[in-house]
């Protein structure tokens, strides 16, 4: 029911590409206060020697530079509201569920377990492990760096889910009348966004696998529970917890979290625990406490 929802509203093909397109614009405006820091800290010359592996430490500042980043998904998130309302006549809640109401509950469900998951993950780690983490814990600068996380990252996750999960998934069910067809594009098209990120550098392309695999598993969830609560609640944990707890010089968010790794990227193994352990656990338990059934119509099924 959660894809059928655009069968209500304003869902011309021609309109979601023109979305799409706006909201990208809408992304790079946001980007601009970035790029007029990065002008000012290294002119001309520091701005086109600017890649992917030196974006997130150019300003010296990591807490300054976290900001700038998920400011442009903030005005991204106001082009993508813009849009919902004036391209599709759609309410904020049809985009996020098929209930009468958004389930905060739910939000709040997904976000503590992923969250929990990835505390016992880390504190195990630095156990088994300790010569690969470095404690960086500064009191004033964690403060900072939490305030910026906790206003912003859910926006910035909101914003990815609400365009992937969300408007592609329901723009794309309708197209295709099925739901096969968006779970699976969504699920790439998610992997390959992430192309840009300066793990790719350090890691390869094969990191790929871990983003694509997270889209799948986002993406089951929503059309599993008629909704993107879920998925909200474990993308906003999943990034949150990250850039608070852990940090590395080759990740995407580089931050004054309380630890930074300095070992080498396991990506394999990481990719394959979340593949096989994490996502089926997670699963598991969001079928039972949801009680979840007709899995076939729910994620092959037509949409008339």
């Amino acid at each position: 029911m959660y894809v059928e929802n655009a069968l209500k509203v304003k869902n011309n093909l021609w309109r979601y590409a023109l979305g799409i397109f706006m909201i990208f614009i809408f992304t790079q405006l946001g980007s601009i206060p970035f790029i007029a820091a990065i002008f000012q800290k290294g002119g001309l010359e520091g701005a086109v020697k600017l890649s992917p592996s030196n974006m997130m430490n150019i300003l010296e500042n990591s807490n300054l530079t976290f900001f700038y980043t998920l400011f442009t998904f903030f005005i991204g998130f106001i082009g993508f509201l813009i849009v919902l309302k004036y391209l599709h006549n759609q309410s904020f809640n049809s985009i996020t569920t098929s209930r009468k109401t958004i389930d905060f509950n739910r939000v709040f469900t997904a976000f503590v377990s992923i969250s929990l998951i990835l505390v016992l993950n880390v504190l195990f780690s630095v156990y088994l492990s300790p010569e690969e983490y470095v404690v960086q814990f500064n009191f004033d600068e964690f403060l900072i760096l939490a305030l910026i996380a906790i206003l912003f990252i859910p926006i910035q996750t909101s914003l990815e889910e609400y365009i992937f999960r969300g408007y592609i998934m329901q723009g794309l069910g309708v197209f295709f009348k099925n739901k096969w067809f968006p779970l699976i594009f969504t699920s790439l098209s998610f992997g390959l966004l992430h192309l840009a990120n300066p793990e790719i550098d350090k890691i390869g392309n094969i990191i790929i696998i871990h983003y694509v695999v997270t889209g799948l598993f986002l993406g089951i969830i929503t059309l599993m529970d008629d909704g993107m609560e879920l998925a909200l609640g474990f993308h906003a944990g999943n990034n949150l917890l990250i850039s608070l707890l852990v940090t590395a010089d080759w990740t995407v968010f580089q931050t004054s979290s309380i630890f930074k790794y300095i070992g080498e990227p396991d990506v394999i193994n990481e990719t394959f625990f979340s593949l096989l352990i994490i996502y089926p656990l997670l699963l598991f338990y969001f079928s039972k406490k949801y009680k979840w059934s007709n899995w076939r119509e729910k994620l092959f099924g037509k949409i008339n």
